[in-house]
Protein backbone atom coordinates (compact mmCIF):
# COMPACT_ATOMS: atom_id res chain seq x y z
CA UNK A 1 0.00 0.00 0.00
CA UNK A 2 2.82 2.41 0.91
CA UNK A 3 4.56 1.69 -2.41
CA UNK A 4 1.38 2.60 -4.30
CA UNK A 5 1.11 5.87 -2.38
CA UNK A 6 4.70 6.78 -3.25
CA UNK A 7 4.09 6.02 -6.91
CA UNK A 8 1.12 8.36 -6.93
CA UNK A 9 3.00 11.18 -5.22
CA UNK A 10 5.85 11.29 -7.73
CA UNK A 11 3.71 12.12 -10.80
CA UNK A 12 1.89 14.67 -8.66
CA UNK A 13 5.12 16.45 -7.83
CA UNK A 14 6.13 16.44 -11.48
CA UNK A 15 2.78 17.96 -12.45
CA UNK A 16 3.26 20.58 -9.74
CA UNK A 17 6.73 21.33 -11.16
CA UNK A 18 5.36 21.77 -14.67
CA UNK A 19 2.50 23.97 -13.43
CA UNK A 20 5.09 26.58 -12.51
CA UNK A 21 4.97 28.83 -15.58
CA UNK A 22 8.55 30.09 -15.22
CA UNK A 23 9.90 26.54 -14.87
CA UNK A 24 7.89 25.45 -17.90
CA UNK A 25 9.25 28.38 -19.91
CA UNK A 26 12.79 27.42 -18.87
CA UNK A 27 12.18 23.79 -19.83
CA UNK A 28 10.87 24.80 -23.26
CA UNK A 29 13.85 27.09 -23.87
CA UNK A 30 16.33 24.39 -22.86
CA UNK A 31 14.53 21.84 -25.03
CA UNK A 32 14.63 24.17 -28.06
CA UNK A 33 18.34 24.89 -27.53
CA UNK A 34 19.12 21.16 -27.28
CA UNK A 35 17.13 20.44 -30.46
CA UNK A 36 18.95 23.27 -32.25
CA UNK A 37 22.33 21.92 -31.14
CA UNK A 38 21.64 18.27 -32.00
CA UNK A 39 19.86 18.82 -35.31
CA UNK A 40 21.64 21.96 -36.51
CA UNK A 41 22.90 20.11 -39.60
CA UNK A 42 19.30 19.54 -40.71
CA UNK A 43 17.69 22.77 -39.47
CA UNK A 44 20.28 25.29 -40.69
CA UNK A 45 19.32 26.63 -44.13
CA UNK A 46 22.96 27.37 -45.04
CA UNK A 47 25.16 24.86 -43.16
CA UNK A 48 28.16 25.64 -45.37
CA UNK A 49 28.29 29.13 -43.84
CA UNK A 50 29.39 27.63 -40.54
CA UNK A 51 32.84 26.93 -41.96
CA UNK A 52 35.14 29.39 -43.67
CA UNK A 53 32.86 29.93 -46.67
CA UNK A 54 32.90 33.52 -47.98
CA UNK A 55 30.57 35.28 -50.43
CA UNK A 56 31.12 39.04 -50.47
CA UNK A 57 28.14 39.55 -52.78
CA UNK A 58 25.89 38.66 -49.81
CA UNK A 59 27.77 40.56 -47.11
CA UNK A 60 25.98 42.63 -44.46
CA UNK A 61 22.44 41.92 -45.65
CA UNK A 62 19.71 42.80 -43.12
CA UNK A 63 17.22 40.18 -41.85
CA UNK A 64 14.87 38.98 -44.58
CA UNK A 65 12.82 35.98 -45.63
CA UNK A 66 15.89 34.32 -47.12
CA UNK A 67 18.24 35.24 -44.27
CA UNK A 68 16.21 35.39 -41.05
CA UNK A 69 19.02 36.91 -38.98
CA UNK A 70 20.78 38.65 -41.88
CA UNK A 71 24.36 37.98 -43.02
CA UNK A 72 27.74 38.97 -41.61
CA UNK A 73 30.77 40.74 -43.10
CA UNK A 74 31.72 37.58 -45.02
CA UNK A 75 28.24 36.97 -46.45
CA UNK A 76 27.51 34.07 -44.06
CA UNK A 77 24.01 33.33 -42.79
CA UNK A 78 23.87 34.37 -39.12
CA UNK A 79 20.83 32.18 -38.37
CA UNK A 80 22.73 29.06 -39.42
CA UNK A 81 25.75 30.10 -37.39
CA UNK A 82 23.62 30.80 -34.30
CA UNK A 83 22.11 27.31 -34.55
CA UNK A 84 25.54 25.69 -34.66
CA UNK A 85 26.68 28.02 -31.89
CA UNK A 86 24.20 26.27 -29.59
CA UNK A 87 26.26 23.12 -30.06
CA UNK A 88 29.44 24.87 -28.97
CA UNK A 89 27.77 26.35 -25.89
CA UNK A 90 26.09 23.14 -24.74
CA UNK A 91 29.25 21.08 -25.24
CA UNK A 92 31.17 23.63 -23.19
CA UNK A 93 28.57 23.62 -20.41
CA UNK A 94 28.37 19.83 -20.18
CA UNK A 95 32.12 19.21 -20.31
CA UNK A 96 33.03 21.95 -17.83
CA UNK A 97 30.45 20.77 -15.31
CA UNK A 98 31.42 17.13 -15.79
CA UNK A 99 35.04 17.96 -15.04
CA UNK A 100 34.03 20.13 -12.08
CA UNK A 101 31.83 17.37 -10.65
CA UNK A 102 34.42 14.63 -11.18
CA UNK A 103 37.05 16.69 -9.33
CA UNK A 104 34.97 18.61 -6.81
CA UNK A 105 32.49 16.00 -5.56
CA UNK A 106 35.05 13.35 -4.41
CA UNK A 107 37.15 16.05 -2.73
CA UNK A 108 34.06 17.34 -0.91
CA UNK A 109 33.11 13.85 0.22
CA UNK A 110 36.60 13.10 1.49
CA UNK A 111 36.93 16.44 3.26
CA UNK A 112 33.55 16.22 4.94
CA UNK A 113 33.68 12.58 6.00
CA UNK A 114 37.35 12.20 6.95
CA UNK A 115 37.60 15.60 8.66
CA UNK A 116 40.72 16.61 10.57
CA UNK A 117 43.85 17.53 8.63
CA UNK A 118 42.44 16.10 5.39
CA UNK A 119 39.46 18.45 5.63
CA UNK A 120 41.69 21.40 6.53
CA UNK A 121 44.03 20.90 3.57
CA UNK A 122 41.27 20.36 0.99
CA UNK A 123 39.09 23.21 2.19
CA UNK A 124 41.94 25.72 2.49
CA UNK A 125 42.89 24.92 -1.11
CA UNK A 126 39.25 25.30 -2.07
CA UNK A 127 39.04 28.66 -0.29
CA UNK A 128 42.06 29.92 -2.22
CA UNK A 129 40.34 29.19 -5.54
CA UNK A 130 37.00 30.57 -4.33
CA UNK A 131 38.66 33.83 -3.30
CA UNK A 132 39.28 34.60 -6.99
CA UNK A 133 36.21 35.38 -9.16
CA UNK A 134 35.61 32.55 -11.64
CA UNK A 135 35.72 34.79 -14.71
CA UNK A 136 39.00 36.41 -13.61
CA UNK A 137 40.60 33.02 -12.94
CA UNK A 138 39.32 31.65 -16.26
CA UNK A 139 40.72 34.68 -18.11
CA UNK A 140 44.10 34.30 -16.41
CA UNK A 141 44.37 30.59 -17.22
CA UNK A 142 43.07 31.03 -20.78
CA UNK A 143 45.55 33.86 -21.42
CA UNK A 144 48.43 31.51 -20.60
CA UNK A 145 47.30 28.92 -23.14
CA UNK A 146 46.67 29.18 -26.87
CA UNK A 147 43.14 30.51 -27.52
CA UNK A 148 40.80 27.66 -28.46
CA UNK A 149 37.50 26.12 -27.42
CA UNK A 150 39.19 23.23 -25.59
CA UNK A 151 41.58 25.51 -23.71
CA UNK A 152 38.72 27.80 -22.70
CA UNK A 153 36.88 24.79 -21.25
CA UNK A 154 40.01 23.82 -19.33
CA UNK A 155 40.32 27.39 -18.05
CA UNK A 156 36.72 27.54 -16.83
CA UNK A 157 36.92 24.07 -15.24
CA UNK A 158 40.01 25.21 -13.37
CA UNK A 159 37.91 27.58 -11.28
CA UNK A 160 34.57 25.74 -11.15
CA UNK A 161 35.34 22.55 -9.19
CA UNK A 162 35.72 24.36 -5.80
CA UNK A 163 32.02 25.26 -5.81
CA UNK A 164 31.09 21.58 -5.86
CA UNK A 165 33.72 20.74 -3.26
CA UNK A 166 32.32 23.32 -0.85
CA UNK A 167 28.72 22.24 -1.51
CA UNK A 168 29.30 18.49 -1.10
CA UNK A 169 31.50 18.99 1.96
CA UNK A 170 28.67 20.89 3.67
CA UNK A 171 26.13 18.22 2.70
CA UNK A 172 28.44 15.45 3.93
CA UNK A 173 28.87 17.13 7.30
CA UNK A 174 25.08 17.12 7.71
CA UNK A 175 24.58 13.52 6.58
CA UNK A 176 27.52 11.85 8.33
CA UNK A 177 25.79 11.95 11.73
CA UNK A 178 22.54 10.38 10.52
CA UNK A 179 21.49 7.08 12.08
CA UNK A 180 21.98 4.99 8.93
CA UNK A 181 25.58 6.21 8.64
CA UNK A 182 26.28 5.39 12.29
CA UNK A 183 24.72 1.97 11.72
CA UNK A 184 27.00 1.34 8.73
CA UNK A 185 30.00 2.28 10.83
CA UNK A 186 28.78 -0.01 13.58
CA UNK A 187 28.73 -3.06 11.30
CA UNK A 188 32.27 -2.33 10.12
CA UNK A 189 31.67 -0.76 6.68
CA UNK A 190 34.77 0.95 5.27
CA UNK A 191 34.98 4.72 5.09
CA UNK A 192 35.21 4.60 1.30
CA UNK A 193 32.03 2.53 1.08
CA UNK A 194 30.15 4.81 3.46
CA UNK A 195 31.28 7.96 1.64
CA UNK A 196 30.58 6.83 -1.92
CA UNK A 197 27.78 4.28 -1.45
CA UNK A 198 25.86 5.72 1.50
CA UNK A 199 26.48 9.48 1.52
CA UNK A 200 26.97 10.32 -2.18
CA UNK A 201 23.50 9.16 -3.33
CA UNK A 202 21.97 11.45 -0.71
CA UNK A 203 23.88 14.40 -2.20
CA UNK A 204 22.75 13.76 -5.79
CA UNK A 205 19.68 16.02 -5.70
CA UNK A 206 21.80 18.93 -4.47
CA UNK A 207 24.46 18.25 -7.12
CA UNK A 208 21.81 18.09 -9.88
CA UNK A 209 20.28 21.40 -8.83
CA UNK A 210 23.71 23.04 -8.61
CA UNK A 211 24.69 21.75 -12.07
CA UNK A 212 21.39 22.82 -13.68
CA UNK A 213 21.80 26.31 -12.25
CA UNK A 214 25.50 26.60 -13.10
CA UNK A 215 25.34 25.51 -16.74
CA UNK A 216 23.90 28.88 -17.76
CA UNK A 217 26.72 30.72 -16.01
CA UNK A 218 29.30 28.41 -17.62
CA UNK A 219 27.86 29.24 -21.05
CA UNK A 220 27.98 32.95 -20.19
CA UNK A 221 31.59 32.66 -19.00
CA UNK A 222 32.56 30.78 -22.17
CA UNK A 223 30.90 33.46 -24.30
CA UNK A 224 32.82 36.10 -22.36
CA UNK A 225 36.11 34.38 -23.11
CA UNK A 226 35.11 34.12 -26.77
CA UNK A 227 34.25 37.82 -26.83
CA UNK A 228 37.71 38.64 -25.43
CA UNK A 229 39.42 36.45 -28.04
CA UNK A 230 40.43 33.80 -25.46
CA UNK A 231 37.94 31.14 -26.55
CA UNK A 232 36.93 29.55 -29.86
CA UNK A 233 38.54 31.33 -32.80
CA UNK A 234 36.94 32.44 -36.09
CA UNK A 235 35.39 31.08 -38.21
CA UNK A 236 33.93 28.91 -35.41
CA UNK A 237 30.31 30.03 -34.81
CA UNK A 238 30.70 30.50 -31.06
CA UNK A 239 28.23 33.09 -29.76
CA UNK A 240 30.71 35.24 -27.85
CA UNK A 241 33.09 35.28 -30.81
CA UNK A 242 30.23 36.28 -33.14
CA UNK A 243 29.28 39.19 -30.87
CA UNK A 244 32.91 40.34 -30.84
CA UNK A 245 33.13 40.18 -34.64
CA UNK A 246 29.88 42.10 -35.12
CA UNK A 247 30.53 44.92 -32.63
CA UNK A 248 32.78 46.62 -35.20
CA UNK A 249 29.72 47.24 -37.37
CA UNK A 250 27.46 48.70 -34.67
CA UNK A 251 25.05 50.39 -34.83
CA UNK A 252 24.58 50.14 -38.61
CA UNK A 253 24.68 46.33 -38.95
CA UNK A 254 23.01 45.72 -35.57
CA UNK A 255 21.87 42.21 -36.42
CA UNK A 256 25.43 40.84 -36.37
CA UNK A 257 25.64 41.26 -32.59
CA UNK A 258 21.97 41.32 -31.61
CA UNK A 259 21.02 37.76 -32.55
CA UNK A 260 24.07 35.96 -31.07
CA UNK A 261 23.65 38.14 -27.98
CA UNK A 262 19.97 37.22 -27.71
CA UNK A 263 20.91 33.55 -28.07
CA UNK A 264 23.21 33.87 -25.04
CA UNK A 265 20.57 35.79 -23.06
CA UNK A 266 17.71 33.39 -23.76
CA UNK A 267 19.80 30.25 -23.18
CA UNK A 268 21.18 31.46 -19.84
CA UNK A 269 17.68 32.58 -18.79
CA UNK A 270 16.23 29.18 -19.74
CA UNK A 271 18.74 27.22 -17.67
CA UNK A 272 18.33 29.59 -14.71
CA UNK A 273 14.54 29.22 -14.74
CA UNK A 274 14.82 25.44 -15.02
CA UNK A 275 17.41 25.35 -12.23
CA UNK A 276 15.15 27.38 -9.94
CA UNK A 277 12.28 24.99 -10.65
CA UNK A 278 14.41 21.94 -9.88
CA UNK A 279 15.60 23.58 -6.66
CA UNK A 280 11.99 23.95 -5.53
CA UNK A 281 11.17 20.43 -6.71
CA UNK A 282 13.99 18.80 -4.73
CA UNK A 283 13.56 21.31 -1.88
CA UNK A 284 17.27 21.99 -1.51
CA UNK A 285 19.27 25.15 -0.92
CA UNK A 286 22.23 25.87 -3.17
CA UNK A 287 24.49 28.86 -2.55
Amino acid sequence: MEANIKKRKAPGKIRKLLKNKLTLIGLIIVFVVIIAAVFADFIAPHPDDVTGSIDFSLMNQPPSGQYLFGTDEAGRDIFSRVLFGARYSLVMGVIVLTVAIVIGVPLGLIAGFWGGKVNAVIMRLTDIFLSIPSIILAMAVAAIMEPSLINSMVAISFGWWPWFTRLVQAETLKIKNEQFILASEGIGASKWRIAFIEILPNCLSTIIVKASTDIGFVILTGASLGFLGLGAQPPAPEWGTMVAEGRVYLPTMWWQTTFPGLAILVTVLGFNLLGDGLRDYFDVKVD
